[in-house]
């Protein structure tokens, strides 16, 4: 039953009331990122694959620039991430902008994370089962190392979320979650800004 019905009631609820409480905030960290960015904007939205692989654009605060090289080509992502771009990203804030994903259904408050489109091929079977629930803004695996463990590792964690799904599981994870970002814990390998592409393998 919560599965079916009360977990996106829940969602929907806890969504619109942080949305209203946070609005200040969000209005706020908009402004600065608008000019942290060099004109980039202030968000980010890029299609990810949902509940039974759907897709959906995902949104979320811009963190790096958009500033390229001579040849016309995006400079790599450590040297476009802004001073500010890098205190939104390690209080996660730039995660909030999705509270409107999970008002309208894309998402849920805990899940796997959406991940990218062009990853969808390269699930195995049992990886793939990390769709059938809608992503979230936080999970299992961001309880458990988040950018700082293998995509194998993720994965895996993820799935055991699919089947272990339950009200005193996302309970437990939102805790977890709070914990994580006040210690801003595995938000990036060591030496990388992000984490390394999943290539089917690593």
């Amino acid at each position: 039953m919560y599965r079916r019905f009360f977990k996106r009631v829940i969602d929907f609820v806890a969504a619109l009331c942080g949305l209203i409480i946070l609005s200040p905030l969000l209005l706020v960290v908009t402004l600065w990122l608008h000019f942290a960015n060099k004109g980039a904007g202030a968000f980010f939205l890029q299609e990810r694959p949902g509940k039974d692989a759907k897709i959906f654009k995902v949104i979320k605060f811009k963190t790096m620039t958009d500033e390229r090289d001579a040849d016309g080509h995006l400079l790599p992502d450590a040297q476009r991430l802004t001073k500010v771009g890098k205190f939104i990203r390690s209080t996660s804030i730039d995660e909030l902008p999705q509270l409107v994903n999970v008002l309208k259904g894309d998402m849920a408050l805990i899940g796997p994370r959406p991940l990218l489109v062009q990853y969808l091929p390269l699930y195995s079977p049992e990886q793939a089962r990390r769709h059938e629930v809608r992503p979230g803004i936080t999970g299992w695996a961001q309880c458990h190392g988040r950018n700082a463990i293998s995509w194998r590792e993720k994965f895996a964690l993820d799935v055991w979320y699919v089947n272990h799904l339950s009200f005193r599981l996302d309970l437990k994870i939102a805790f977890l979650t709070v914990w994580k970002v006040i210690k801003r814990d595995g938000v990036a390998k060591e030496g990388m800004s992000t984490t390394v592409p999943f290539n089917g393998h690593n």
